[in-house]
């Protein structure tokens, strides 16, 4: 295991928000949400550089929102479900809700805006 991953009862819901407060980030945990464990390099993006994606995943570690674990050359990401269930009840489903909420509105509106 890579360090600075905090105990289930050191998770701190104000820096769970702050972590999840990133769109990026957000969207980070909701592919981890979906797919299960995944190797870092399958979620680099074209527009972000490694070391920033890098930074991210450290913000989402210290914060207890993903585990982070060695596997051979490369580092694989899971999301933290059981133990942000345990300490926050209800929190990651609403914010994963809210999310699709948001990108359906989002599409929505650049469809109208593209349709008229």
């Amino acid at each position: 295991m890579i360090p600075n991953h905090p105990e289930r009862d050191q998770i701190r819901l104000e820096n769970v928000l702050t972590a999840l407060g990133n769109p990026l980030r957000l969207s980070i945990v909701r592919v981890l949400a979906t797919s299960g464990e995944r190797n870092c390099s399958s979620l680099l993006r074209e527009q972000q550089t490694k070391s920033t994606m890098t930074h991210h995943w450290r913000v989402l570690r210290t914060s207890g929102v993903i585990w982070q674990r060695p596997a051979g050359r490369e580092n694989l990401l899971s999301l933290r479900r059981e133990d942000l269930d345990a300490r926050f009840p209800g929190l990651l489903d609403a914010l994963l809700s809210a999310t699709r909420s948001d990108a359906l509105t989002r599409a929505t509106t650049q469809w109208d805006e593209e349709a008229d």
